[in-house]
């Protein structure tokens, strides 16, 4: 059942409100940052190692030991220094948690958690252990803007899950690396940064028309 779990919770179609939500990629299209598959690849691993790691790190440390989600939370406000990055993030925890209460019993939460200590708190709750959390969260980080190019630049999808096939190690490789930190302190937790989706997280925020949330 826990295979199953993690698949539902992975699965685009999750009731989440991520199909909302570009993962940055909206405002790096606009700037001409991302054209084609190629640069997609390059945005995607970049997001992967900065953004990813530390969701996946968050969600494994929240499946780990949920009663910490209040100090994760806080942890993880910390090292999102775009307050439109924080507003999305804590849209999309909202979103999922609405969801995952129709699904499983969940213990108490912060009113608007992020969405990486959501994911770990329901992964927990679906019988998920960190591993897996970590896992769904990598995998969420890259699968989100791949499917956003899709929409913007009218890649061909073929070409745009060839290249997240192409990155399944790379996906598991970081899982595994957030995972290792499950059990550690907040303050121990990866902290890695990505200026540039931060940047254009505010940018995006302050135009009248777009596609995506964030």
């Amino acid at each position: 059942m826990s295979i199953t779990s993690l698949l539902l919770l992975a699965d685009g179609r999750f009731p989440s409100g991520g199909h909302a939500h570009s993962g940055g990629l909206e405002a790096a299209v606009t700037a001409r940052r991302v054209t084609g598959v190629d640069d997609l690849g390059a945005f995607l691993r970049g997001r992967l190692a900065t953004a990813g790691l530390v969701s996946s790190a968050f969600a494994a440390a929240a499946c780990y030991s949920t009663v910490d989600a209040s100090s994760l939370d806080a942890g993880l406000d910390a090292r999102t220094p775009s307050p439109a990055l924080r507003r999305a993030s804590r849209a999309q925890g909202r979103a999922l948690l609405r969801a995952a209460r129709q699904m499983w019993p969940l213990p108490p939460l912060p009113a608007s958690p992020h969405q990486p200590v959501a994911l770990g708190v329901v992964a927990a709750a679906a019988g998920l252990d960190h591993t897996q959390a970590a896992l769904a969260a990598a995998y969420g980080t890259i699968t989100g803007p791949a499917s956003a190019a899709v929409r913007l630049l009218g890649l061909d999808p073929y070409r745009v899950h060839a290249l997240l096939a192409g990155m399944a190690t790379d996906c598991e490789t970081v899982a595994a690396r957030a995972a290792a930190h499950a059990g550690s302190p907040v303050d121990d937790l990866p902290a890695a940064s990505a200026p540039l989706l931060d940047a254009g997280a505010e940018i995006h925020a302050r135009w009248e028309v777009r596609l995506f949330a964030s």
